[in-house]
């Protein structure tokens, strides 16, 4: 069996998170990408009262580390709700890290 291409193992994703506002979320929800050695191409949060909305965007991650961020993510404390969006571009040429 041959191995997977480039564009099988790396995906574009997109964290959704719905937290309680509390100091020190942004850096906690930072935390299960550093440790995997990935950064974040887009970053947007916005707080809505006691509500903070925070989305994480990264064109290409390891397919297999998409399931592993999304669960640390649901661990951080305040955290509600984490949804994952997986963009499908076939036609993209993916930043592969040397």
């Amino acid at each position: 069996m041959s191995d997977p291409s480039p564009s099988d193992r790396f995906v574009s994703a997109s964290f959704h998170v719905l937290a309680d506002t509390c100091p020190g979320l942004l850096p906690r929800l930072l935390q299960p990408l550093a440790k995997r050695d990935l950064v974040a191409d887009d970053f947007h949060a916005r707080r809505e009262g006691d509500d903070t909305f925070v989305e994480m965007a990264l064109r290409a991650m390891p397919a297999e580390m998409v399931h592993l961020v999304a669960g640390n993510l649901g661990q951080v404390v305040g955290v509600r709700e984490v949804r994952v969006v997986r963009h499908h571009r076939p036609q993209e040429t993916l930043r592969v890290a040397a």
